[in-house]
């Protein structure tokens, strides 16, 4: 059994930048695809982007795409969420998600782990 524990959210205005950080358990974090996923009120969760277990694949949803990055430290069992220019639109609970397979998802059924969420607000 994986435990996920998000941390970093916040208030930052709008062009600002947060980074969201995803503590994972378990001796075998290399071997997890990793996610982030955001659900805002009254909306469905949705993906942002993922990573492959090595951390040579990444993936973006297009909204996010050239403005947030996903990385992780296999060393330190941590996946990092960097957002910049940050907009109204991102304000949502921001969610860690592991795998039991190395490669990449974007659908949110294909994920086995998650975590409890982390706010982020952004004011404009």
């Amino acid at each position: 059994q994986v435990q996920l524990v998000e941390s970093g959210g916040g208030l930052v205005q709008a062009g600002g930048s947060l980074r969201l950080s995803c503590a994972a358990s378990g001796r075998t974090f290399s071997s997890y695809g990793m996610g982030w996923f955001r659900q805002a009120p009254g909306k469905e969760r949705e993906f942002v982007a993922t990573i492959s277990g090595s951390g040579s694949g990444t993936d973006y949803a297009g909204s996010v795409k050239g403005r947030f990055t996903i990385s992780r430290d296999n060393a330190k069992n941590t996946v990092f969420l960097q957002m910049n220019n940050l907009k109204p639109e991102d304000t949502a609970v921001y969610f860690c998600a592991g795998r039991s397979t190395t490669y990449t998802a974007t659908l949110l059924r294909l994920y086995d782990y998650w975590g409890q969420g982390t706010q982020v607000t952004v004011s404009s």
